[in-house]
């Protein structure tokens, strides 16, 4: 008989690519709210339920109705922008129903899918290990809530809960929702801001990876509490990455060279004004935006591959080649 596992934000880009790692290995408990994508996994062999995790009813009633042995909790609300109130109930509420569930149903161990974003300052890092970052930082919303479920899942395990922590950085691929459209949006119209001629090191996870990742921190052994920070391991020059893409996708690359104390006093400005009359959507700016493409920040990886036995199964240049390749053919549609 295979194993359980529920994975939450099934519907999601990085929920898709769990699922296809898994699927052949696991049976598959699909939580997430879009109903459309949810019927597909049925016809996959998943079970889908449309459960919105910040509703520990509806949560608990999936616990009553399946038994379930690992989880990935995968499900967030990851933007630069928005409301402490919708950060709050789905990535700590959120995350603590998930956790509470886990607890109380006996699940064997909880992968709890965090982020990189907790280490972003307004200063290049380089190879930053799992402990270096600011619990206080505040940069945005999204960084404080994400710290303070990493806290909910560390106090689970010291009361006996098996749990993993991983934070992929830099999530590339076919179905990317966020990244990259996002700046070839900005790539059609003004050009992609970049700063310091966009010499700055990043680092990025083609998502198969991320995926893999998240199956090793199921199944190896003696990781229980452990955090994993999740790259590629090839720190790049932003502007050489993009280049990179832009070549794969028939995209001709044009770039805007802005002076990072104007960007980021126009980002800061822009968000006081969006606070102050309540605009809905996102600045076109954010300090989180211009810290991310303003300064270095490279992960070490080292941990993840002496405990999880990590090495990427897709080199960033293979997945830079498919996803431009997918993008020239999709981009229109």
């Amino acid at each position: 008989m295979k194993r359980v596992i529920l994975i939450t934000g099934a519907t999601g880009f990085l929920g898709r690519y769990l699922i296809d790692e898994l699927k052949k290995d696991y049976d598959i408990i699909a939580v997430g709210r879009n109903e459309k994508v949810g019927k597909a996994l049925n016809s996959e062999g998943c079970r889908f339920y449309k459960v919105d995790f910040s509703n520990k009813n509806q949560l608990e009633s999936v616990f009553e109705d399946e038994h379930i042995d690992y989880i990935i909790h995968a499900g967030a609300l990851s933007s630069a922008w928005g409301k402490w109130e919708d950060f709050y109930k789905s990535n700590v509420a959120g995350t603590k129903n998930v956790a509470d569930c886990a607890e109380k149903y006996g699940v064997k161990r909880l992968v709890f899918v965090s982020s990189p974003s907790v280490y972003t300052a307004k200063k290049s890092l380089f190879n930053i290990k799992e402990n270096e970052f600011d619990k206080n930082n505040k940069l945005n919303y999204y960084i404080k809530s994400k710290i303070m479920g990493e806290e909910i899942i560390n106090d689970k395990c010291k009361n006996g809960l098996y749990t993993v922590i991983i934070r992929p950085r830099g999530l590339i691929g076919i179905g990317d929702p966020s990244l990259m459209p996002r700046l070839m949006r900005a790539n059609g119209k003004i050009g992609i801001p970049i700063i310091n001629k966009g010499k700055n090191l990043v680092d990025i996870t083609c998502v198969e990876n991320v995926a893999y990742s998240c199956r090793l921190a199921i199944e190896k052994n003696d990781i229980n509490g452990e955090t994993f920070n999740i790259t590629n391991g090839e720190p790049s020059e932003f502007k050489k990455l993009l280049e990179q893409f832009c070549i794969s996708a028939d995209e001709v690359p044009k770039f805007l060279n802005v002076p990072f104390g104007l960007l980021y006093c126009v980002a800061a400005i822009l968000e006081g004004i969006y606070k102050l009359f309540r605009f809905k959507g996102e600045p076109i700016l954010t300090r989180y935006t211009i810290c991310t493409l303003g300064f270095s920040q490279t992960l070490n990886i080292e941990k993840a591959k002496e405990k999880l036995d990590y090495n990427p199964k897709i080199s960033l240049e293979e997945g830079i080649k498919k996803y431009g390749k997918w993008w020239k053919e999709n981009k229109d549609n």
